[in-house]
């Protein structure tokens, strides 16, 4: 989970069934078969794939949807009741996904709403569910997309970027998930006033690389990571074989590992190496041609220029043939002022 989409990616066993013939045609789209063998024959590492990216579900898109419909509900409700909730910071809109009393505005200057926390991480997860556009149809997850079964028993997950800095950065939970713990320590810190929060802060309570951003929005984050997770890809609560990591043989894995899965999906590994191959192959061609093109070019040059040269020099020497056969003294007519005769030249 990145800020602004969210990835999935999984092995799906070759005995997936649909329940329906469009099903199936829509999930030819989100599978891909992956071949990690040597060559084409060896079948035993051939894997098959389900990737899906979901732009529009990270955590900051989220809450910036989240804040859009905050405003435009609150628009209608004060015009049909005759309130002012939330125009002013004496009278602000109550927000159970900000840490208790932490006051926010939200909106253009047009329309401005005021916001103070009351840290309700269960009333939270509550109203961020509609977000998540899910839909009736079985195996379906996010936006109502095809997701296929998964083998909770016999499977593990990772959860990158936002997954570990929503149980790293605050809570200090990274690694191994338990729902049931992560949910408790996220309620507990969305009840903390947010003064005490600050002043934890300020001891350096929590990871270093934590914000004032990350202290303000963990409490939706939380919520939001946590329904993901649960209700979206409809994972059990008591799961155990989710890790949240920041880094893989000690360098670090951001959401866009699975936005690479998802650009590369219909291609096998040993295509893109042949492309690749294929692609240098090509340069050395253009390169050679090009260089084979350059010396050519200087060869024609330098003929044309020898041959201008030599006719040149050889115009030269039969004019000074011609200068020497007919001088004054042997050209009696040069002296009587005569028509010069036609002299025969042999070339």
């Amino acid at each position: 989970m990145g800020g602004v989409s969210t990835q999935i990616a999984y092995e799906v066993p070759k005995t997936v069934s649909f329940v329906s013939p469009q099903q199936e045609e829509v999930a030819k789209n989100l599978l891909a078969e992956f071949n990690l063998g040597c060559d084409a024959h060896r079948t035993e590492h051939v894997y098959r794939v389900y990737v899906s990216t979901f732009l529009g579900f990270g955590g900051n898109a989220a809450r910036q949807r989240y804040e859009e419909n905050l405003i435009r509900k609150t628009v209608i409700r004060n015009k049909l009741l005759g309130e002012h909730v939330g125009e002013t910071a004496e009278s602000p809109l109550l927000d159970p996904c900000l840490p208790t009393d932490l006051e926010d505005q939200i909106g253009a200057s047009t329309e401005r709403l005021y916001l103070r926390g009351t840290g309700d991480f269960e009333q939270c997860r509550q109203i961020l569910q509609p977000f998540l556009n899910r839909t009736n149809d079985t195996q379906s997850s996010l936006n109502g997309v095809y997701q296929p079964a998964i083998d909770y028993s016999n499977s593990q997950f990772y959860g990158f970027s936002e997954f570990y800095y929503c149980t790293e950065d605050v809570l200090r939970m990274g690694g191994d998930y338990n729902a049931s713990k992560y949910a408790a320590a996220a309620k507990g810190y969305c009840a903390t006033k947010w003064k005490t929060l600050k002043e934890r802060f300020d001891s350096g309570l929590y990871a270093s690389h934590a914000d004032y951003h990350r202290l303000k929005y963990q409490c939706f984050k939380s919520a939001w990571m946590y329904e993901v997770f649960h209700s979206g890809f409809s994972f059990p609560t008591n799961y155990k074989n989710l890790k949240t990591a920041l880094l893989v043989y000690e360098k670090e894995v951001q959401w866009t590992l699975g936005a690479i899965l998802y650009r590369t999906r219909f291609l096998p590994l040993r295509d893109i190496q042949q492309e690749s191959l294929k692609g240098t192959h090509s340069h050395w061609r253009h390169s050679f041609s090009f260089v084979n093109n350059h010396y050519l070019f200087l060869a024609c040059f330098f003929i044309v220029l020898l041959s201008i040269i030599l006719y040149l020099l050889r115009l030269r020497r039969i004019h000074r043939l011609a200068v020497k056969r007919y001088t004054p003294s042997s050209v009696p007519w040069l002296e009587e002022g005569l028509v010069p005769p036609m002299l025969p030249i042999t070339l």
